[in-house]
This record gives structure tokens, sequence and C-alpha cells, in this order.
């Protein structure tokens, strides 16, 4: 057994990656340790970590004319239907999507198709362009259309008759970028004094790292303690003003600045703008700007969310709402 020297600290709570390598494009490891824990803690938080609740992205259906059924054949394609649907399932997808979006194959044979043939939206990218999807040996054209969608979990596609009549074929989502996770705990010191170090492993699918999938599953767990930060009178007091309409434009500043006064800055630093509720097109709008929280919002000025590309002052107006109906601005 090989032991290595990790430093750690032994008075102020901290944590550091270790050990980062990348084995190829879609298998990623990171380990990371966390000290100094009282004893138990550090079994509850490497239990609690939800690294299977981390969205992730992937094709969830695709759809061709030519195909008769999931289990034929085509004339010069040397993969059957089915074995080209479970390369497709294979891909790897790294995203900012919001929900689902549209993306499709055109290739012409004879020669190898790969993820690199797949034209997607900007704002979807493929991990690997070199995995395979299907070869022509004939010169034919091979068009499949694709859904793309970034959700969490896993999605066992149900077939149904009346799917595939129009040549779609629903594909087994599998939305954890998270393939691995363990956890290991070293104790230290004497008596009442015992400390504990929390050593994480996880191994990820290269559409997120492994510090990135940290990340984000702390930002999980915050989100389910969130709302035990707001007594129970503030919570009923806040759904007595989901009623109130929407303010002039004019008046953002002035509005959002009663809200950041009446608000600790340390709340709003742990309010995600996704908890609130957003349409997809503000919410997209706001994140391809490193908005994240309620807090980076409001370091935000009219002027400033007018500047982001496609955010229209319908959208200020509809966002001023959105936050009167979760907060109290008045």
């Amino acid at each position: 057994m090989v032991r290595e020297k990790v430093t750690v600290s032994t008075r102020t709570l901290q944590w550091k990656c270790v050990e980062s390598r990348v084995d190829n494009k879609r298998l990623c490891y990171g380990r990371f340790i966390l000290s100094p824990l009282i004893k138990g803690q550090a079994d509850t938080i490497g239990i609690g970590a939800l690294l299977g609740e981390i969205e992730g992205t992937c094709i969830t259906r695709a759809k061709s004319e030519k195909i008769p059924h999931e289990y034929s054949t085509i004339v010069g394609i040397q993969e059957s239907v089915h074995e080209i649907l479970m390369n497709l399932k294979e891909i790897g997808l790294r995203s900012n999507l919001y929900g689902t979006c549209g993306a499709f194959i055109c290739a012409r044979g004879p020669g190898y198709v790969t993820a690199q043939d797949i034209i997607s939206p900007p704002s979807v990218e493929i991990v690997d362009n070199t995995q395979h999807i299907a070869r022509l040996t004939e010169p034919i054209d091979l068009c499949i259309g694709l859904q793309i969608e970034r959700n969490r979990g896993y999605r066992y596609s149900i077939k149904r008759p009346n799917n595939f009549q129009d040549g779609s074929y629903p594909i087994d989502a599998v939305f954890m970028p998270v393939r691995n996770a363990n956890h290991s705990i070293h104790s230290y010191g004497n008596g009442n004094e015992r400390q504990e170090i929390l050593f994480l492993e996880i191994w990820t699918n290269g559409s997120l790292t492994p510090k990135e999938a940290l990340h984000e599953a702390s930002r999980n767990l915050i989100d389910l303690f969130i709302p035990f930060l707001h007594g129970e009178e503030e919570t009923l007091h806040l759904e007595y003003n989901r009623h109130k309409g929407t303010l002039p434009p004019l008046t953002f500043h002035d509005r959002l600045a009663k809200l950041r006064k009446n608000k600790k800055e340390r709340e709003l630093k742990y309010i995600f703008i996704d908890q609130l509720e957003l349409p997809p097109r503000i919410y997209n709008c706001l994140k391809r700007c490193n908005i994240h929280t309620l807090l980076d919002l409001l370091n935000k000025s009219q002027k400033d969310l007018m500047k982001i590309e496609d955010f229209r002052i319908e959208d200020v107006k509809q966002l001023l709402g959105i936050l009167e109906k979760h907060f109290t601005i008045d």
C-alpha cells in the first residue's frame, strides 16, 4: 500500500484539490479534501454531496423519415438503426441550455459519421468530436434530426408504437455528468479532540470537470437549506405579496436599491436566480453574463441589462415583476 503525504488545515475549515487528471476527453478524475471536521461531519457531507443531482445535457430523440422501425437496417449503412441510436446516446455534450433545442446530422457517404458532423446551436458544445455514430459504405445521404435536452438524473424512454409513426425515436437519457463518486474518512487526534478529514473522489464524463461538479453539488445543497434562512413569518409575508403587478422600467434602479436595502447582502448572495422561475430566454441571457445570484443581479443597472444580447425592455419589465412576486420592493 502506497501512502502519500497531504498537507491539511488543522484549525480553519478548508478544502483543496490534491489530484486532478484527464484520462481522455470523456473521463476526468479529481480528488479533494476537506478539513478539519468534527467527528461524524465527514460522513454526513460525503453521503449528502448529491453528485447525482447535477444537471447534464444529452440527445434524447432522433428523427428520420426513411427509418421504418428501430431494429431495421438501411442499405449502405454498416450499423443497424438500433446501433446508431446507442451511439447517439453516448455522445457527450456540454451546454448552458435551458430545456430543449434541436440539432441535426447531414452526411454523405462513403465515409464515417462522427460527432463532428452534428450541427447544433452555439449554446451546445460537443465534448469529443471523434465519437463514432455510423459508417456509410455507399454514396448515400444520412440525415437525422436530433432533440437535445438539459436535465438531471436518468430517464428511460418508453417505446410506444405511435412514437415511431413519424420516424421519431426516443433515446434513453443519462443526464448525469458524474460517472462515479467515492468518499473516505481519515480520523486523527486523541480522545474528545478527535477530528476528521474527508476525501472525495469524483469521475466525470468530460462535460464538467470534477471541480465544477463539486461546486454545482455544493450549490444544490445550499438551495435545499435556503428556506431555513427565512423565518416562518417572513415566508408567509412573501406569499401574501405574490399578487403584485409589474412596475414601469424607469423605476428599475430605485426599486432594486430598496430591495437591496431591505435584504441583508449575505442573504442575497445565497439566493440563486434558478429559484426565481424565470422564463428560459431571460434565464439564459443572465447566465451567459455570469449572473448567478440575486446579489449579482442587483449589482447590475438597467443600462447594464440592456447591453446583454437579445435582452429587451420587455424583459426588464418582466424581470422586475417576477422579483416583486417573490420579494417586497415597497
